[in-house]
């Protein structure tokens, strides 16, 4: 929400830890400071996997779920998917 823009992200047919994994790396490699970062997502297993919870550590990243149930929480970011036909 800081930059208003994405700064990585990543593809591919199926939504796993690797993937999501790519994305965060690739996000890393376009910012300079990560001082008081957090990480807010969703509540899919590969957010909440052990290996991406210790690559967000790993780099002091403070994680951020949405609350269960709770559809406000990403509307920051739900414009960014949105099409027009």
């Amino acid at each position: 929400m800081f930059s208003r823009r994405i700064v990585g992200f990543a593809a591919a047919k199926r939504m796993k830890t690797d993937l999501v994994a790519t994305a965060f790396k690739r996000a890393l490699a376009t910012r300079t400071s990560l001082d008081g970062l957090i990480h807010h997502s969703v509540r899919g297993s590969q957010y909440c996997s052990d290996t991406y919870q210790r690559l967000l550590s790993r780099h002091k990243i403070t994680p951020s779920m949405s609350g269960k149930g709770n559809c406000f929480d990403n509307s920051m970011v739900e414009p960014q998917f949105t099409t027009t036909c």
